[in-house]
């Protein structure tokens, strides 16, 4: 029985059972890696800061697969004395274990954090979560280990779980779970998409809760520099080198009888704009898109993160495939963006997956010029339709090698399409380029492409080629 649409609804539903913990001292933690979009949505939703739980099963050297203990960051160990006892560990066996399951420890924190520090629990509500609970063995380690830390209070939630693993859980003062199946066979039968999480998209999801946190930290800046003096002076000096001219804002978009809710993000000195427009009903909270939209911000590039449909539209899956509504909706979005002081002035372009390829398309074909430049990733650019004809911004289409079928439909709609198009297959990588590293791929080749067109189109192609330049070399999106 399917109870979610992905990790992102999963996250909305539990954040409503969760509101208890609104406004107190907690710290929210994902288990990576599909446990991390659940636990991004929840801190956000709650306003709480966001981390990660990284925790490591420490196997019998014989039967790696039974857990003699555990450990997380920090040095902390957990060990099973029975399971010890009875498999006779020795000393160094255990050490011999230990160092090699903490190095792989440390070496996912390192690809996770990217250097941002770990956040302190002591004394605090430690609130684990993860996309499901099958045996609960992790679960169970990530609480003990959370408590090692120095949490107060640990509560453990998830969308779905096995009855007995939920029982189970001697760390957790405190359990939340949403659907209690009678018996639990997989964790993804009871979500519509579980696409694999990845390193990357982890990595993004952090830093997006981080920039958040740092706006909320910022104190408002003193309306007239020239009036502050002494602390406050201080104050607003700090602010203003901290943001830098950047701007990281949620937006709500009114187009007609619905209001749209979107995450806006500007660069200082960006030379363009760049819209997402999601596919087969996903939003602003996508991991996917958070990290291409990283990739594109390094690049120098706004971008506009947006559910193209409101709340009480998402349940009516037909509005997913009405590729002319959408393109609607992208063509009064970009009209907004038009009348924002920080963008008016910025090239537009559009970044469509899937679905969103299509009406991307469509609405850069009736946008009379204003779409600088289109990318579709993993896209369906055949739904335009006979729109591909009147298409005449550069477009750029990407595709997964082993996504045979959309590749075709791609290369007969490149043929159909009236302006400049390239066509790129990523070797190897499937419909949602869930590979290693073919998601930053895509996103280089999406930001590449944006700088080239957005930065001519904005009458600065040397500073795009200088910035393009600047990326590669210290392997910005890499």
């Amino acid at each position: 029985m399917v109870v979610f649409t992905d990790r992102v609804d999963a996250g909305r539903q539990l954040a409503e059972q969760l509101e208890f913990l609104r406004g107190r001292d907690a710290v929210v933690l994902g288990l990576p890696r599909g446990g991390v979009p659940v636990a991004a949505v929840v801190a956000e939703e709650l306003d709480l800061p966001l981390d990660v739980i990284v925790v490591r099963k420490l196997g019998v050297p014989a039967q790696p697969e039974l857990a003699m203990g555990a450990i997380g960051e920090g040095g902390v160990r957990v060990l099973n004395s029975e399971v010890l006892g009875l498999a006779q560990i020795a000393e160094d066996e255990l050490f011999a274990v230990e160092a090699h399951e903490r190095a792989e420890l440390e070496s996912r924190v390192i690809r996770f954090r990217r250097g941002r520090e770990r956040q302190d629990l002591t004394g605090r509500i430690a609130l684990v979560i993860d996309d499901g609970i099958a045996t609960g063995s992790t679960a169970r380690v990530a609480c003990e280990v959370a408590r090692g830390l120095g949490a107060a209070r640990v509560v453990f939630a998830v969308p779905v779980g096995a009855a007995d693993s939920i029982r189970d859980l001697p760390g957790a003062d405190e359990v939340v779970c949403l659907s209690v199946p009678p018996q639990l066979i997989a964790v993804g039968y009871h979500y519509y998409d579980f696409t694999p999480t990845t390193d990357d998209e982890v990595s993004a999801l952090l830093e997006a809760a981080d920039r958040r946190r740092t706006r909320q930290r910022m104190p408002p800046a003193v309306s007239d520099p020239a009036d502050a003096t002494g602390a406050d002076a201080e104050v607003s000096a700090a602010r203003t080198a901290a943001t830098a001219g950047e701007v990281d804002v949620e937006v709500e978009i009114p187009v007609g009888d619905v209001v749209l809710d979107g995450h806006l993000r500007v660069p200082p000195a960006a030379i363009g704009v760049v819209v997402f427009a999601h596919g087969s009903g996903s939003g602003r909270y996508s991991p996917r898109n958070r990290f291409v939209a990283e990739v594109l911000n390094q690049g120098g590039l706004g971008t506009l993160l947006l559910d193209l449909l409101a709340g009480e539209e998402e349940p009516d899956r037909a509005h997913v495939f009405d590729i002319g509504l959408l393109a609607h909706r992208l063509a009064a979005v970009t009209g907004w963006l038009g009348s924002r002081p920080e963008t008016r002035s910025l090239p537009v372009g559009y970044f469509g997956a899937s679905t969103g390829a299509g009406a991307a398309l469509w609405a850069a074909a009736e946008s009379g010029g204003r779409i600088a430049a289109v990318v579709s990733r993993g896209g369906r650019p055949d739904l335009a339709g006979r729109r591909l004809g009147q298409v005449q911004a550069p477009t750029l289409l990407i595709v997964g090698g082993s996504d045979t079928i959309v590749l075709e439909l791609n290369r007969q709609a490149q043929a159909a399409l009236g302006g400049p198009s390239r066509l790129v297959v990523v070797p190897g990588a499937t419909h949602l380029f869930e590979e290693p590293g073919t998601l930053a791929e895509a996103a280089g080749l999406a930001r590449d492409w944006f700088v080239d067109h957005l930065g001519a189109a904005g009458m600065v192609p040397g500073a795009a080629r200088q910035k393009q330049a600047e990326n590669r070399a210290t392997g910005a999106s890499e």
